[in-house]
């Protein structure tokens, strides 16, 4: 059986020079799959932001795309009721990469998990379109996200694509940036999950070449820093290049 497309889980950088290499790969992975040289952004996570928050990811990502010579689609996902919009399900198909941005996490797992757009964009990546997610757009790729906003009840479902990864970008600021008690809730993640720390301008990516599999739960590191398993498996260091097996233990 044919594998998926690629699959990026991003520290941060998105849409920067620092990533142009790694995006610029993500898109040709999914022309030679057949699929068009567009590029689509869902900037879903920052949706409650502001307008001008929102331009900003739109001007990034156009910038991204002319230093990669790809086309932008820039899609207004702003809301759950937007997942449902046939205009916006329609685009989906005609994409190399489609890319979640940076935002609040449970915000997008909430607003496209079981709609039409998301059964729609799993179906393009099954097809061969390569897929990643930058900050908030890699933890709500997990199976179970933290909920910062209510610390005692469980965290919120997520899109499930890595259902026993929980991706912690960001990390080598991270946990300076949070309280203590939201550091607790990240660390406590549902058994059998592997918690991994990806630091910023790097990321863990699968499905580019035949060394790597997500059936076979083999990534590799692009970028700048490292990647760091926390817990759910013996801790460790990985560096740029460096092959990564994540097994939970």
């Amino acid at each position: 059986m044919k594998e998926a497309g690629a699959l990026a889980l991003v520290g941060s950088g998105e849409y920067l020079p620092v990533m142009q290499d790694l995006e610029s790969a993500l898109i040709n992975s999914g022309i030679s799959n057949g699929k068009p040289n567009r590029f689509l952004q869902i900037p879903t996570a920052a949706g409650e932001e502001s307008h001008e928050r929102l331009q900003f990811w739109k001007m990034r990502g156009a910038e991204q795309a002319r230093r990669i010579g790809t086309v932008q689609d820039f899609l207004p996902i702003f809301s759950r009721e937007d997942a449902f919009n046939p205009e916006y399900i329609s685009r989906i198909k005609d994409a190399a990469l489609i890319y979640f941005s940076g935002g609040d996490p449970g915000y997008l797992a909430n607003s496209l998990r079981e709609t039409p757009l998301w059964e729609e964009i799993k179906k393009n990546w099954l097809a061969g379109a390569a897929l990643a997610g930058c900050s908030a757009g890699a933890m709500a790729l997990s199976g179970d996200v933290p909920n910062f906003f209510r610390m005692k009840t469980e965290g919120i479902h997520g899109l499930n694509v890595i259902p026993h990864l929980r991706p912690i970008p960001h990390y080598n600021k991270f946990f300076g940036w949070i309280p203590d008690s939201a550091a607790k809730i990240v660390m406590k993640a549902p058994e059998g999950t592997l918690i991994i720390g990806i630091d910023e301008d790097t990321a863990l990516v699968t499905g580019l070449d035949a060394r790597t599999s997500l059936s076979e739960n083999t990534w590799q590191v692009y970028g700048e820093a490292s990647v760091h398993i926390l817990s759910g498996a013996p801790s460790a260091r990985f560096e740029r290049g460096e092959l990564v097996k994540l097994q939970v233990s």
